[in-house]
């Protein structure tokens, strides 16, 4: 709602390709970013079960969508529409909808704090699993901040790989990859792809923080962790933090 400083999110009833999901599933995603340290990295969520609105309150554009996605969770009573479950978040600006109005300075600084936020997940034993922009806000004091829990998973779990060499020049054409992929299989190299559209991102996000391109980056990162080796992960800013005298 555009007076309130927090949005509602519900869950689908299904998922379409290629997400790998289910409702179920994603409940357990929520549960487990509730249990661990996020680091000031990870949105905070409140759950809340039969939450009763005013049913015009709702668009019908809305209605539709909601009846089309998550049925399971409605129910219309007269003026009113109860929602069975749904999680409150604090609202933020998607981090592509803020790149596509900032000016180079802000996409320096944002592009910046989205590299440091998946290092810090990565430091705390976090995998966000979709790292595209749109999974991310910008809160009102320019922080980045992950949102989107369908596909975390541990660190520990993913399994990080470089792209095998091939022998054969076509197949990079190939409609199929010419090596087998297992489920927990995570390309870095990967990323590129899906966040360096943009010229200007581009060339910042190489000059900051190319290393999340490397596939050697992420299982040392691994490594670390099972070594117990945990680096200190700072949840503000320097100026924002008491001084120590």
């Amino acid at each position: 709602l555009p007076s309130y400083d927090v949005v509602f999110k519900i869950i689908k009833d299904r998922f379409t390709p290629p997400k790998d999901v289910s409702h179920a599933l994603v409940k357990e995603k929520y549960r487990l970013v509730k249990q661990h340290d996020r680091v000031g990295r990870m949105a905070d969520t409140q759950e809340f079960s039969n939450v009763e609105f005013p049913l015009n309150r709702f668009s019908q554009n809305l209605l539709d969508e909601l009846k089309a996605v998550a049925p399971s969770m409605l129910k219309i009573e007269g003026d009113c529409l109860t929602i069975r479950h749904l999680y409150i978040e604090r609202k933020m600006v998607p981090l592509n909808m803020y790149l596509e109005q900032a000016n180079e300075t802000q996409i320096r600084q944002v592009i910046d704090e989205y590299g440091n936020a998946i290092k810090q997940l990565a430091a705390a034993n976090i995998f966000p699993g979709d790292m595209l922009f749109k999974n991310f806000g910008v809160t009102r004091h320019g922080r980045v901040v992950f949102y989107d829990y369908d596909e975390i998973s541990y660190m520990t779990e993913c399994n990080f790989r470089e792209f095998p060499k091939s022998s054969y020049p076509e197949d990079q054409w190939a409609a199929h990859p010419s090596y087998s992929v297992g489920p927990n299989d995570i390309f870095p190299e990967e990323f590129a792809t899906f966040l360096l559209g943009k010229p200007i991102v581009k060339q910042i996000f190489k000059e900051l923080h190319s290393e999340l391109f490397q596939a050697s980056f992420w299982q040392q990162l691994q490594q670390n962790i099972k070594n117990g080796q945990f680096e200190d992960v700072y949840p503000y800013r320097r100026r924002h933090r008491f001084i120590n005298r």
